[in-house]
């Protein structure tokens, strides 16, 4: 498990790359006590930064020059590009073939070489490892591992920091990295703080392995939320899990929508669906409490044609 002193040291390590975000404060919008914690505006376009750059600067030096390599569908990819780019290591990313351009040509922009390999995460990992294997590279996973459950973390901290009164963290759920190194900053810092979950409706895999009481495999899973959707999640971050958050809740597909439309026209912040999951909570009152609640936006890596595909879905349903 991930203790305080692995985040603070991560923290510091991570401080020369990644931005201290902004803490927006959209109450009035909202109607509801409630701040934006806008790691869309983290390098890459997402909190992924954190953790994939605490791992790659954590490598031997030997590691690095052989180089890298992850799966993802998009925003973890990226950040570990950009980290191998800014340590000086090759990188590899095993991207799905349903992967959005605008994450493809992210990660080709830091200086990754790209392969796609079936639509999900069990077929990139498989890859992934198939490449690591022949080629001696570090495999840097996307969510399961306590240095990059450390580097997530460190947004934990920080949103402590700039609110030290919040009284509910509501974290988007993948893989659950983001969730167990959050929920581990808070719990450890301030135990009173509630921390929240939030995943889509078709991809529930943390909700449904705490009510298991242990990690479960969901036969598929479907979203709109493309960063939100692996079909397990770690046993690492499953345990963070159980030990630290109060809650996960579910949101649908047009919530979701709805709160990437509020956000680009209303609080003039760019969310990809996947970085809008815990916004679709707040606005849909689904997050009870009179003190303020942070929603974390996780990542804003979203084409105007995808804004414009998501506006007209609404529109017409």
């Amino acid at each position: 498990m991930v203790d305080l002193s692995d985040i603070r040291q991560a923290a510091e390590r991570v401080r020369t790359i990644a931005r201290v975000t902004p803490l927006l404060d959209v109450t009035a919008l909202a109607g509801r006590p409630l701040l934006l914690k806008c790691e869309s505006m983290q390098p890459g376009g997402a909190f992924k930064i954190r953790g994939a750059y605490n791992m790659v600067a954590r490598l031997t030096p030997e590691q690095r020059a052989r180089g890298v390599v992850t799966y993802s569908s998009g925003n973890h990819g990226q950040a570990m590009a950009l980290a191998a780019r800014e340590l000086a290591a090759l990188a590899v990313v095993v991207m799905p073939t349903t992967a959005p351009a605008i994450k493809v040509e992210g990660a080709r922009g830091f200086g990754a070489e790209v392969i796609f390999a079936g639509t999900t995460s069990a077929d990139r990992k498989i890859r992934a490892e198939q490449e690591a294997t022949a080629r001696g590279l570090t495999m840097v996973p996307p969510f399961d591992h306590d240095w990059i459950i450390a580097g997530q973390g460190t947004l934990g901290l920080e949103l402590l920091q700039q609110c030290p009164d919040v009284e509910t963290v509501l974290v988007p759920v993948g893989g659950g990295g983001l969730l167990a190194g959050v929920s581990a900053a808070i719990k450890l810092t301030n135990p009173s703080v509630r921390v929240i979950g939030v995943e889509p409706a078709g991809a529930a895999a943390m909700k449904a392995s705490l009510a298991q009481g242990h990690a479960v495999t969901l036969d598929k899973t479907a979203s709109v939320a493309d960063g939100l959707m692996p079909v397990r999640p770690g046993d690492l971050t499953f345990a963070h899990a159980q030990k630290y958050v109060d809650d996960v809740i579910t949101v649908e597909d047009e919530q979701i929508i709805d709160a990437v439309l509020w956000l680009f026209t209303k609080a003039k912040v760019v969310a990809e669906p996947s970085g809008a999951a815990t916004v679709a909570a707040a606005l849909a009152g689904l997050v009870t409490g009179s003190g303020p609640t942070i929603a974390i936006v996780s990542g804003g890596n979203i084409g105007l044609d995808k804004l414009e595909e998501l506006r007209k879905q609404r529109a017409s349903g």
